[in-house]
């Protein structure tokens, strides 16, 4: 079986696929304070619970958008699994066309979503990722992954609020019932929800536009997807686990 972790800002996301197949999931927080002991006892645990062994683990291969755990994260892999992981980089066999002027620069998370996207739902295809930071990208109807734009998360947008001002209180994020709101929590969250979804409508319509392709395929996945689906009919399909499905096959592509 094939392991795959997709090291975000927040969370560290791990599958156990057996061909394509996913037989577990499990999300673990990003620390980083963790020594490779510490999360290669919380990996192993995890996976003695579920009733599988790290000698079921044939390959690993990971993404990380935080250079400064993947030593850790590598040395884990090393001591518990016997393994060393494929790290998703630059020069990384994709099977798609990248039109991104510096490939370099794309984050690895962003290709996993590209290759993922292209294999399971074709082109024209918009993807987001509702992270730390929100990321959208844009497969075309020949396949090829032409960019996007990137926009800050929920959670970082009413972190700024909250830090750059001197009054306003923290909030959950919660919807209200109504976009006008009658006290100052009601304020912040419609106008910073409300207001992010109608950040989302916005750049799918633009991006529909400059590909020529109204009907194009809007694909969500992150933490947020489902609180930004369920206001608006822009997404077509929710896929929580497209950025593990995009490593599994970057996996078979390279070994």
């Amino acid at each position: 079986m094939i392991l795959t972790m997709d090291v975000g800002n927040t969370n560290i996301k791990v599958a156990l696929f057996d061909g394509p197949e996913m037989k577990k999931y499990w999300r673990m927080s990003t620390s980083k304070s963790y020594t490779s002991d510490e999360i290669g006892f919380l990996l192993t645990g995890l996976f003695a619970h579920e009733g599988y062994s790290p000698a079921d683990v044939e390959g690993i291969v990971m993404s990380s958008v935080v250079p400064t755990i993947n030593y850790t994260l590598e040395h884990m892999c090393k001591n518990y699994f016997g393994k060393t992981p494929m790290m998703v980089a630059p020069g990384i066999k994709t099977g798609i066309n990248l039109k991104y002027e510096n490939p370099r620069e794309l984050g690895s998370d962003r290709i996993a979503n590209a290759v993922a996207a292209q294999a399971e739902y074709g082109g024209p295809c918009i993807f987001i990722d509702f992270g730390t930071a929100t990321t959208f990208g844009a497969i075309d109807a020949q396949g090829s992954f032409l960019g996007g734009c990137i926009c800050p998360g929920l959670k970082l947008t009413s972190e700024a609020l909250v830090s750059g001002t001197a009054k306003l209180p923290r909030f959950e994020l919660v919807k209200p019932e109504s976009v006008i709101g009658r006290t100052t929590l009601t304020n912040l969250q419609a106008g910073v929800i409300y207001g992010y979804i109608g950040q989302v409508d916005y750049l799918v319509k633009r991006f529909r536009k400059e590909l020529n392709a109204p009907d194009a395929l809007v694909v969500a996945t992150g933490g947020m997807a489902l609180m930004v689906a369920e206001e608006t009919g822009i997404i077509d399909k929710l896929d929580g686990i497209l950025t593990l499905k995009g490593l599994r096959l970057l996996y078979e592509r390279n070994r």
